[in-house]
């Protein structure tokens, strides 16, 4: 009778931790992302999975460094910033949060438009549809009702996997190119590699990370629990990153052809692929977008609050909590608004945006490197010099990466 007992009480501990890191996992699939790994499938076939092997590795570190810093210090990555590095260090990288994060939010808001008017719905309907259902459900909503909602919401990043089923992908293909690391020597190679790290492992994912540990009040003794929440989101992130480029290598790629976003893979894929895997990867889109547009403003707001020393989570009021709500509603509704101007450039600015996301990646990492390596703040969970040396090689991974994009923008 143990055992049962045991394995309950288990599933129970399991349950009240999961969230933070399937949330920040998944919701880095969003509309870039996906737009992303389909540029990545379509113009290089299986040839650069093993990127997102990489990818999947570094967001698995870093986001354990981020849950553990928000459990063992109760306060959010922003906050820390500002702490240990001082007020202008601070604003700085906050102010670039702030615009980087409105700037991708429109990119969410753009993939709710792209994906809703495959099914023949106007932008003028469904962004503003999604902007009221978004602010409702996370202005509303009590914490736990919200991280419900959006964890049901993540699942239909599902559809994505079907997709890349009904292609019918060259598995062998696939599993060489996830094992056996080989690349094109061109600029654009360079370019995706950095794009796909770069929308992987971003900036608003692991603030939003830290904070959401800190609201929903985790403890110490959660982190082995608080590990296996983190691996697990970030695997499926990297699974469905997987079944989006195999989708359009087995189809795209195969015939030639070439796309601008994920609304094109989905539009594209129909006579490949079959109007059901067309289907599922639109739906798949309106998804992702929605999930992200309901957790970059959320992500923004608590490091705007961190930043100003304001304590404020999902359950305060509004009385409560008024820089916190005022904050994600200017996000959402600036970013619903730029998607609705007529010819506003969405490509630019999301281009801008995650090049903006790729810069402010890099003096993070260090940072946050920093903050976990302080014994006053992290006292017995610091990292010690194996992980020192785990954190250091990744980040340099990354800084290459923005190094060698930076050379050949400018040599090309």
């Amino acid at each position: 009778m143990r055992r049962p007992a045991r394995k309950r009480l288990a599933l129970g501990g399991l349950l009240a931790v999961v969230g933070p890191g399937l949330l920040a996992g998944l919701s880095d699939d969003d509309p870039a992302g996906i737009t992303t790994y389909s540029v990545l499938g379509t113009k290089h076939g299986y040839q650069l999975l093993w990127v997102l092997v990489l990818s999947t590795v570094a967001l698995v570190i870093f986001h354990g460094l981020a849950a553990r810093m928000g459990v063992v210090t109760g306060q959010g990555l922003i906050g820390l910033v500002r702490q240990r590095y001082g007020v202008r260090l601070g604003g700085a990288v906050l102010a670039a949060l702030v615009i980087a994060n409105v700037g991708t939010t429109c990119a969410e808001f753009a993939g709710i438009a792209a994906g809703s008017e495959l099914f023949g719905v106007s932008r003028y309907a469904s962004v503003p549809a999604a902007a009221v259902v978004v602010s409702l459900l996370v202005l509303r909503g009590s914490f736990h009702r919200v991280e419900h909602v959006l964890l049901l919401l993540s699942t239909i990043f599902l559809a994505y996997v079907g997709s890349g089923v009904l292609a019918h992908p060259d598995w062998g293909a696939a599993l060489h190119g996830m094992l056996v690391p080989s690349m094109p020597a061109n600029g654009e190679a360079v370019a995706i590699v950095t794009a796909t790290l770069g929308t992987t492992l971003a900036p608003w994912g692991l603030s939003f990370m830290q904070s959401y540990a800190v609201d929903k009040k985790l403890r110490t003794e959660d982190l082995p629990l608080v590990r296996l929440d983190v691996v697990t989101g970030a695997v499926l992130t990297g699974v469905i990153g997987f079944f989006v480029v195999v989708a359009c290598a087995a189809t795209l790629y195969r015939d030639g052809r070439s796309i601008q976003d994920a609304a094109d893979t989905a539009v594209a894929l129909e006579p490949l692929a079959g109007p059901a895997a067309s289907t599922l990867f639109a739906v798949g889109l309106i998804g992702a977008a929605l999930l992200a547009a309901s957790i970059l403003p959320l992500s923004t707001a608590y490091s705007v609050c961190e930043y100003a020393g304001i304590e404020a989570a999902v359950d305060d009021s509004y009385r409560e909590a008024k820089t916190f709500y005022l904050t994600f509603g200017i996000v959402t509704l600036i970013s619903a608004l730029a998607v609705l101007i007529p010819n506003a450039p969405l490509v630019t600015i999301l281009v801008a945006t995650q090049v903006l996301n790729a810069v402010l990646l890099v003096p993070l990492l260090f940072a946050m490197i920093g903050i976990g390596r302080d014994r006053d703040l992290m006292g017995p969970f610091t990292i010690g010099s194996a992980g020192a040396i785990a954190y250091g090689l990744t980040t340099a991974m990354v800084v290459l990466c923005v190094a060698a994009l930076a050379v050949t923008s400018l040599t090309g």
